[in-house]
């Protein structure tokens, strides 16, 4: 099983850090790149869109929407 790979992020001001696996952290880098962001750039617009899910939870779905659609 793959270990969570835990990263710091600044969110409307603070610290906060994200743990994922690899594979999510590299979809995500991946599409911030096509989208002409930083990775921590494209976590903010997903927490902004994630209503009441929690963060990490939040970047697996785009992660895995982001990747059924290449």
């Amino acid at each position: 099983m793959p270990r969570l790979q835990k990263r710091s992020v600044s969110l409307t001001g603070h610290a906060t850090s994200l743990a994922l696996e690899p594979e999510f952290w590299a979809v995500l880098e991946v599409a911030a790149a096509q989208d002409g962001l930083s990775v921590a750039q494209l976590i903010v617009q997903i927490d902004e869109a994630r209503g009441e899910r929690p963060l990490a939870s939040a970047c697996r779905v785009y992660a895995l929407n982001r990747a059924s659609q290449d």
